[in-house]
Protein backbone atom coordinates (compact mmCIF):
# COMPACT_ATOMS: atom_id res chain seq x y z
CA UNK A 1 0.00 0.00 0.00
CA UNK A 2 2.52 2.39 1.09
CA UNK A 3 6.47 2.13 0.23
CA UNK A 4 8.74 5.29 1.78
CA UNK A 5 12.50 4.48 0.37
CA UNK A 6 15.34 6.45 1.79
CA UNK A 7 13.45 9.68 2.09
CA UNK A 8 15.69 12.66 2.94
CA UNK A 9 13.92 16.15 4.08
CA UNK A 10 14.58 19.72 5.02
CA UNK A 11 12.88 22.22 6.46
CA UNK A 12 14.70 25.25 5.15
CA UNK A 13 19.01 24.39 5.55
CA UNK A 14 17.98 22.03 7.98
CA UNK A 15 18.39 18.45 7.45
CA UNK A 16 15.71 16.74 9.34
CA UNK A 17 14.86 12.82 8.30
CA UNK A 18 18.14 11.12 6.97
CA UNK A 19 16.87 8.17 4.62
CA UNK A 20 14.23 7.27 6.31
CA UNK A 21 12.32 3.93 4.64
CA UNK A 22 9.14 2.32 5.84
CA UNK A 23 6.44 0.20 4.17
CA UNK A 24 2.58 -0.62 5.36
CA UNK A 25 0.60 -3.34 3.73
CA UNK A 26 -2.60 -3.19 3.47
CA UNK A 27 -4.82 -3.91 5.87
CA UNK A 28 -2.02 -2.93 8.78
CA UNK A 29 -1.86 -0.75 11.51
CA UNK A 30 1.53 0.18 11.66
CA UNK A 31 3.18 2.13 14.61
CA UNK A 32 5.88 5.28 14.04
CA UNK A 33 7.53 5.56 17.96
CA UNK A 34 9.73 8.06 18.70
CA UNK A 35 10.19 11.49 21.00
CA UNK A 36 8.96 14.58 20.28
CA UNK A 37 11.09 15.98 18.00
CA UNK A 38 12.68 12.81 16.73
CA UNK A 39 10.70 13.23 12.96
CA UNK A 40 7.76 11.65 13.35
CA UNK A 41 5.33 14.49 12.00
CA UNK A 42 8.31 15.23 9.21
CA UNK A 43 8.03 11.44 8.02
CA UNK A 44 4.22 12.04 7.43
CA UNK A 45 4.18 15.55 5.99
CA UNK A 46 7.02 13.99 3.38
CA UNK A 47 4.55 11.28 2.82
CA UNK A 48 1.69 14.29 1.84
CA UNK A 49 4.04 15.97 0.03
CA UNK A 50 2.95 19.36 2.74
CA UNK A 51 6.92 19.36 2.93
CA UNK A 52 8.31 17.16 -0.09
CA UNK A 53 11.84 15.42 0.37
CA UNK A 54 14.85 16.40 -1.38
CA UNK A 55 15.93 12.85 -2.33
CA UNK A 56 14.55 9.23 -2.21
CA UNK A 57 11.18 8.51 -3.38
CA UNK A 58 7.41 7.35 -1.77
CA UNK A 59 5.54 4.84 -3.48
CA UNK A 60 1.40 4.67 -2.95
CA UNK A 61 -0.26 1.85 -4.22
CA UNK A 62 2.56 0.74 -6.44
CA UNK A 63 2.90 4.50 -8.34
CA UNK A 64 5.53 6.56 -7.40
CA UNK A 65 3.91 9.88 -5.69
CA UNK A 66 7.10 11.45 -4.79
CA UNK A 67 6.19 15.41 -4.44
CA UNK A 68 2.79 15.33 -5.64
CA UNK A 69 0.46 17.72 -4.72
CA UNK A 70 -1.61 16.68 -1.58
CA UNK A 71 -4.79 17.34 -2.98
CA UNK A 72 -3.76 14.70 -5.79
CA UNK A 73 -2.76 12.37 -2.85
CA UNK A 74 -6.19 12.50 -1.02
CA UNK A 75 -7.61 11.85 -4.77
CA UNK A 76 -5.64 8.66 -4.81
CA UNK A 77 -7.11 7.44 -1.66
CA UNK A 78 -4.83 8.85 1.01
CA UNK A 79 -6.00 10.70 3.82
CA UNK A 80 -4.13 12.64 6.55
CA UNK A 81 -5.21 13.54 10.62
CA UNK A 82 -2.59 16.49 11.49
CA UNK A 83 -0.74 16.89 15.04
CA UNK A 84 -2.53 19.92 15.23
CA UNK A 85 -5.86 18.84 14.07
CA UNK A 86 -7.01 22.01 12.41
CA UNK A 87 -10.32 22.35 12.20
CA UNK A 88 -11.99 25.19 10.51
CA UNK A 89 -12.90 27.21 14.13
CA UNK A 90 -15.90 29.47 12.56
CA UNK A 91 -17.45 26.50 10.69
CA UNK A 92 -19.85 24.23 12.13
CA UNK A 93 -19.19 20.29 12.60
CA UNK A 94 -21.78 19.45 9.40
CA UNK A 95 -20.22 22.17 7.37
CA UNK A 96 -16.26 20.73 8.30
CA UNK A 97 -17.62 17.40 6.64
CA UNK A 98 -19.39 18.55 3.74
CA UNK A 99 -16.39 20.55 2.53
CA UNK A 100 -14.23 17.60 2.75
CA UNK A 101 -16.86 14.80 1.85
CA UNK A 102 -15.54 13.04 -1.28
CA UNK A 103 -18.21 10.57 -2.77
CA UNK A 104 -16.97 6.94 -2.05
CA UNK A 105 -18.03 3.88 -3.74
CA UNK A 106 -20.02 0.48 -2.20
CA UNK A 107 -21.94 0.14 0.78
CA UNK A 108 -19.59 0.91 3.11
CA UNK A 109 -18.76 4.33 1.73
CA UNK A 110 -18.34 7.50 4.02
CA UNK A 111 -20.84 10.15 4.71
CA UNK A 112 -22.36 12.10 6.85
CA UNK A 113 -24.75 9.59 8.37
CA UNK A 114 -21.86 6.86 8.30
CA UNK A 115 -19.82 9.36 10.46
CA UNK A 116 -22.75 10.15 12.85
CA UNK A 117 -22.45 6.38 12.78
CA UNK A 118 -19.33 5.89 14.17
CA UNK A 119 -18.84 8.96 16.39
CA UNK A 120 -21.74 9.69 17.69
CA UNK A 121 -21.14 12.77 19.84
CA UNK A 122 -20.69 14.68 16.70
CA UNK A 123 -24.04 13.99 15.83
CA UNK A 124 -25.52 16.18 18.45
CA UNK A 125 -22.99 18.49 17.73
CA UNK A 126 -23.71 18.61 14.26
CA UNK A 127 -24.45 22.61 14.00
CA UNK A 128 -22.14 23.41 16.95
CA UNK A 129 -18.96 25.81 15.85
CA UNK A 130 -15.48 23.72 15.85
CA UNK A 131 -13.93 26.28 17.48
CA UNK A 132 -16.18 25.63 20.78
CA UNK A 133 -15.14 21.82 20.68
CA UNK A 134 -13.17 20.14 23.34
CA UNK A 135 -10.23 19.25 22.05
CA UNK A 136 -11.17 15.20 21.97
CA UNK A 137 -14.23 16.22 19.91
CA UNK A 138 -12.27 18.26 18.03
CA UNK A 139 -9.97 14.97 17.18
CA UNK A 140 -12.91 13.03 16.16
CA UNK A 141 -13.70 15.57 13.95
CA UNK A 142 -10.67 15.89 12.33
CA UNK A 143 -10.31 12.08 11.79
CA UNK A 144 -13.74 12.38 10.84
CA UNK A 145 -13.01 14.96 8.17
CA UNK A 146 -10.34 12.39 6.90
CA UNK A 147 -12.70 9.55 6.57
CA UNK A 148 -15.02 11.57 4.69
CA UNK A 149 -12.83 11.82 1.95
CA UNK A 150 -13.20 7.92 1.59
CA UNK A 151 -9.33 7.01 2.10
CA UNK A 152 -7.68 3.59 1.40
CA UNK A 153 -4.37 5.15 3.47
CA UNK A 154 -4.83 7.29 6.70
CA UNK A 155 -1.65 9.18 8.22
CA UNK A 156 -2.70 9.73 11.87
CA UNK A 157 -0.42 12.14 13.02
CA UNK A 158 -0.22 11.83 17.24
CA UNK A 159 -4.32 11.55 17.52
CA UNK A 160 -3.88 10.87 21.35
CA UNK A 161 -1.69 13.83 21.94
CA UNK A 162 -3.02 16.15 25.10
CA UNK A 163 -6.29 14.10 25.78
CA UNK A 164 -8.03 12.59 28.52
CA UNK A 165 -7.30 8.77 29.20
CA UNK A 166 -11.18 8.30 28.51
CA UNK A 167 -11.05 10.21 25.12
CA UNK A 168 -7.63 8.40 24.43
CA UNK A 169 -9.62 4.61 24.75
CA UNK A 170 -12.20 5.90 23.04
CA UNK A 171 -9.83 6.72 20.08
CA UNK A 172 -8.25 3.79 20.26
CA UNK A 173 -11.35 1.61 20.47
CA UNK A 174 -12.40 3.48 17.06
CA UNK A 175 -9.04 3.23 15.49
CA UNK A 176 -9.37 -0.80 15.84
CA UNK A 177 -12.79 -0.54 14.10
CA UNK A 178 -11.34 1.59 11.27
CA UNK A 179 -8.90 -1.39 10.75
CA UNK A 180 -11.51 -4.05 11.28
CA UNK A 181 -13.49 -2.31 8.31
CA UNK A 182 -10.22 -2.41 6.14
CA UNK A 183 -8.45 0.56 6.39
CA UNK A 184 -4.76 0.55 6.28
CA UNK A 185 -2.97 3.13 8.43
CA UNK A 186 0.29 4.44 9.04
CA UNK A 187 0.25 5.64 13.08
CA UNK A 188 2.79 8.36 14.76
CA UNK A 189 2.48 8.38 18.40
CA UNK A 190 4.60 8.95 21.30
CA UNK A 191 1.94 7.36 23.48
CA UNK A 192 4.07 3.24 23.45
CA UNK A 193 1.22 2.02 25.20
CA UNK A 194 -1.47 3.13 22.91
CA UNK A 195 0.82 2.33 19.68
CA UNK A 196 1.83 -1.32 20.93
CA UNK A 197 -2.10 -1.40 21.82
CA UNK A 198 -3.16 -1.31 18.36
CA UNK A 199 -0.59 -1.72 15.56
CA UNK A 200 1.31 -5.09 13.49
CA UNK A 201 4.39 -3.90 13.15
CA UNK A 202 6.37 -0.31 14.53
CA UNK A 203 9.14 1.55 13.79
CA UNK A 204 11.21 3.42 15.93
CA UNK A 205 12.59 6.77 14.46
CA UNK A 206 15.39 8.89 16.77
CA UNK A 207 17.12 12.37 15.70
CA UNK A 208 15.44 11.67 12.02
CA UNK A 209 17.04 8.11 11.39
CA UNK A 210 14.65 4.52 11.73
CA UNK A 211 16.16 2.76 14.42
CA UNK A 212 14.61 -0.07 14.57
CA UNK A 213 11.45 -1.88 13.13
CA UNK A 214 10.02 -5.42 13.62
CA UNK A 215 7.21 -6.94 14.77
CA UNK A 216 4.61 -5.35 17.86
CA UNK A 217 5.27 -8.32 19.96
CA UNK A 218 9.43 -8.40 18.99
CA UNK A 219 9.10 -4.33 19.90
CA UNK A 220 7.38 -5.39 23.18
CA UNK A 221 10.13 -7.53 24.44
CA UNK A 222 12.88 -5.17 23.31
CA UNK A 223 12.79 -3.21 26.24
CA UNK A 224 16.23 -1.73 25.32
CA UNK A 225 15.48 -0.50 22.28
CA UNK A 226 12.72 1.35 23.63
CA UNK A 227 14.84 2.52 27.03
CA UNK A 228 17.27 3.68 24.36
CA UNK A 229 15.04 5.85 22.14
CA UNK A 230 11.38 6.05 23.37
CA UNK A 231 12.38 7.15 27.17
CA UNK A 232 13.08 10.86 28.02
Amino acid sequence: MLKVEGIHTYYGQSHILFGASLDVSKGEIVCLLGRNGAGKSTIMKSIMALTPPRQGKVYFKGREVTGKKPYLLARMGMGYVPDDRRVFADLTVAENLEISERGGEGQGAWNRDAIYDFFPPLRHLDSRRAGFLSGGEQQMLTIARALVTNPDLLLLDEPTEGLAPLMVSTLEERILALKAKGLTVLLAEQNQRTALKLSDRGYIIDNGVIKYSGGIEALRRDEEARRKYLLV
